[in-house]
């Protein structure tokens, strides 16, 4: 079992603990939160070991879980891998770009691993439908949340839509054309709400809406492809495939036919995938266990992650010119 210990013990790092302390693939170590009354009221309620310093954590352990705010990522992560210890970072992975890839180089040179916590990777919906997804041309996202003041230290982009950044990237394999936003502050000194339009160089285009301030929420995903349609909803965890193929001559009464203008017939059909539920946060960190024991690539890479950072500060220096 790989030692692991967690940096942050906040909203999500409390989750982390517990999915840590239950996972048979680690043995938690411990924590460190800067925040002494709160730590001490987790001891008190959970029992886990609280560290005084993050240096002691850190050589405490094999893994560092870093579930800090997003700011402090990098000098978080430069530590833990100045001693050699592998990195799971929360999205996004820093701040910057430039730090991201500081780290990257520093990960290599340390032979340690890091992944980036792009949860929604593993999100039952999504991987249902992951190998249907072929060559998307257009996909349209809607991330909508209602107010929440946790996260307003970040632009929506970094926040939200940097979730629909990574699925979008992770399926078109085809590097960015150009990148067109816009967006509007309304409650906090950020953007609450923006909208992107990301153009790529085989063609394919992704418009992205991401808000703060909605009065419901929402977490959809709809790629449209040569002869099919998926829609994914990651916040009800369902999907619908709608595929079209030659028709065949004989046709079912039932049957549902569409014929364009050059008088060829497409017959519609409806897959529904099963959605295997899952823990995605407890499968995302047990990725990166079983990554490390068999040294092979984490399922969301420091450069995925960096990359997904660099598209989305595009768009923030977009939205807040």
């Amino acid at each position: 079992m790989l030692k692991a210990g967690v940096l942050g013990a906040g909203h999500l790092g409390k989750i982390h603990l517990r999915l840590i302390n239950q996972s048979d693939k680690y043995e938690l170590i411990g924590f460190y939160d800067p925040d002494e009354k709160n730590a001490k009221k987790i001891v008190k309620e959970f029992g886990y070991q609280y560290f005084p310093t993050i240096e002691a954590l850190i050589d405490a352990v094999d893994v560092v879980d870093i579930v800090t705010p997003t700011l402090s990522h990098y000098d978080c992560a430069i530590q833990a891998i100045n001693k050699g210890k592998h990195v799971f970072l929360e999205k996004p992975i820093t701040k910057t770009v430039e730090e991201a890839e500081e780290i990257i180089i520093l990960a290599k040179k340390n032979k340690v691993k890091g992944q980036v916590g792009h949860v929604e990777r593993f999100n039952p919906a999504f991987m249902s439908v992951r190998e249907k997804v072929d060559n998307p041309m257009f996909i349209e996202t809607h991330r909508l949340a209602e107010f929440n003041p946790r996260g307003t230290d970040v632009p929506v982009v970094l926040d939200l839509m940097i979730h629909d950044i990574d699925i979008i990237l992770s399926v078109v394999q085809s590097p960015v054309k150009s990148i067109n936003a816009s967006g509007v502050s309304v409650i906090s000194k950020s953007p609450d709400i923006a909208n992107a339009r990301i153009e790529f160089e085989n063609g394919c285009v992704a418009n992205l809406t991401a808000s703060r301030i909605s009065l419901k929420n929402m977490r959809k995903s709809r790629f449209f492809q040569r002869d099919a349609y998926i829609s994914i909803d990651f916040l009800e965890k369902q999907v619908e495939v709608v595929k079209m193929k030659d028709a065949p001559k004989k046709l079912d009464e039932f049957a549902l036919v569409l014929q364009n203008a050059e008088g060829e017939k497409k017959q519609i059909y409806f897959e529904n995938p099963k959605v295997e539920q899952n823990n995605a946060i407890l499968d995302e960190l047990e990725s990166f266990a079983d990554a490390i024991n068999n040294d092979t690539e984490t399922a969301v890479t420091l450069e995925q992650g960096a990359e997904a950072l660099k598209v989305a500060m595009q768009v923030v220096d977009l939205v807040e010119k």
